[in-house]
């Protein structure tokens, strides 16, 4: 679907953002994103390749993929210096040698696994991923004195109920309780500014339920809905990835930015619109059927939990996501203790003892799906 008919099922006025402020910060540096063949990854490389950074390295373990953003770039921006790199975050030697070999001075974090049904078959995998590959490129960022880390996180980190949510609410946990040593470490050299970024849905990314329900429109019906209740925020790839570059810019260091989605969308409703937007009527032309919520999947997702509050920014779409109480943010050395403990088990595919380990950093996930392991 274009990018003008993916805006019209939001209704939403395009995203602004200071692209003077931004290309004076982007401007001959060096670039670091991963996931970089994916949705968002991809994105966010096509937007940073206009502000002319010095070079950009585009790391991912999808080699296909890989390769046709290689050819995209070389045909849209011909005089962009960039590097594509097979590597996997979860390799601390590969990780290593990247950063040895470029010295990124940003980085944007956009990999991981994110499709909740299959994290709950495989949470060591979701683990290896989600929080030690995290965990890999925010410390490598501390020793090569990266200038600013950015890590793509999402809404499912609030009170997690699946696999997937818990591991993105302890890499946020663990990129925080970093910063926060740092800061108090009183080292004569200055950290990365590390920056988080919280959103809804993507519309239109690879797995999302605009391609999924236009292939199932195109093929007749029915369109298949989980639940006549479910509610998402959805957001465009370009509003998310332009709101990411803001926020990676104007933070500080040690914020969760939370970006303002609009209102939740009616899964149905958003069906039913497509359904429309083909000169089709619902349940006449193109039946919808209703076939259960998924493991680890939820009725609606939240922005933040009850020790978090918002406090608006210069960016009308961004707010900063702040705790009540100082004493809540965690304890590094308690953090680290628990993630190796957390990785160990994962690395052994341990599976209960990984979901009970996640339990201990994260108290309010709550996961019922065990059965389905």
């Amino acid at each position: 679907m274009e990018k003008r008919s993916l805006e019209n099922l939001l209704e939403r006025h395009p995203v602004e953002i200071n692209t003077i402020a931004i290309n004076s910060a982007l401007e001959g540096k060096c670039v670091l994103v991963t996931g970089a063949a994916g949705s968002i990854g991809s994105e966010i490389i096509r937007q940073i390749s206009r502000f002319r950074p010095g070079l950009l390295l585009l790391c991912d373990t999808a080699e296909s993929p890989l390769h046709d953003l290689n050819l995209e770039l070389q045909e849209s921006f011909p005089g962009l210096k960039f590097v594509p790199l097979i590597g996997d975050i979860r390799n601390q030697v590969r990780m290593e040698r990247i950063f040895d070999i470029y010295h990124p001075q940003y980085v944007y974090h956009a990999a991981a696994y994110k499709h909740v049904p299959l994290m709950e078959m495989y949470p060591s995998e979701s683990v290896l991923t989600n929080v030690q590959g995290t965990k890999i490129l925010a410390d490598l960022s501390v020793s090569h004195e990266v200038e600013v880390f950015v890590m793509i996180s999402t809404d499912k980190a609030v009170n997690p109920a699946n696999i997937m949510g818990a591991c993105k609410r302890i890499a946020e946990i663990y990129v925080q309780s970093l910063y926060a040593f740092l800061q108090l470490s009183g080292s004569e050299k200055k950290p990365p500014r590390f920056i988080i970024t919280r959103f809804g849905n993507v519309l239109g990314s690879s797995g999302s339920v605009v391609p999924h329900f236009e292939e199932q429109i195109g093929k007749g019906g029915p369109v298949t809905v989980t639940h006549p209740d479910i509610v998402r925020y959805f957001m465009t790839v370009q509003e998310a990835c332009q709101l990411v570059l803001e926020a990676g810019n104007m933070g500080k260091g040690g914020e969760i930015f939370v970006f303002d989605m609009g209102e939740p969308v009616r899964i149905v409703d958003l069906a039913e619109k497509m359904i429309r937007m083909e000169g089709l009527e619902p349940y006449k032309d193109i039946d919808i059927v209703f076939t259960g919520l998924r493991p680890g999947e939820k009725l609606y997702e939240e922005l933040h939990t009850g020790g978090e509050h918002f406090i608006s920014t210069a960016n009308r779409r961004i707010l900063v996501c702040t705790v009540e109480d100082d004493s809540s943010v965690y304890n590094y050395d308690f953090v680290c203790r628990k993630i190796d403990s957390l990785t160990h088990a994962a690395c052994l595919y341990q599976e209960d003892t990984v979901v009970e380990q996640m339990k201990k950093l994260v108290p309010e996930f709550v996961n019922g799906n065990e059965s389905v392991r």
